[in-house]
């Protein structure tokens, strides 16, 4: 899930605790972290948005998680 709202195309990561354990957690937002930053040219520029990470996240993989969030980045860039 992701908030956007006008800014400066900051990026925010919430992983909640029913997520999975810490490592879990951790290994999530490296993944949203590391996708973000190869992908950063699909995001807009003057969007701050926040990424909301699901229970599901932990068991996509990081694959799965950064075509997620590229789709996700195609539709903010569409508004």
């Amino acid at each position: 899930m992701v908030f956007t709202l006008a800014g400066t195309g900051r990026m925010g990561i919430t992983v909640s605790r029913k997520v999975g354990g810490a490592v879990v957690r951790n290994r999530v937002k490296r993944w949203i972290r590391e996708c973000y930053r190869r992908r950063r040219t699909d995001f807009p520029g003057q969007v701050d948005f926040v990424v909301v990470a699901r229970p599901a996240a932990a068991g996509a993989g990081h694959a799965g998680l950064c075509r997620e969030l590229a789709a996700l980045a195609r539709r903010m860039g569409a508004r």
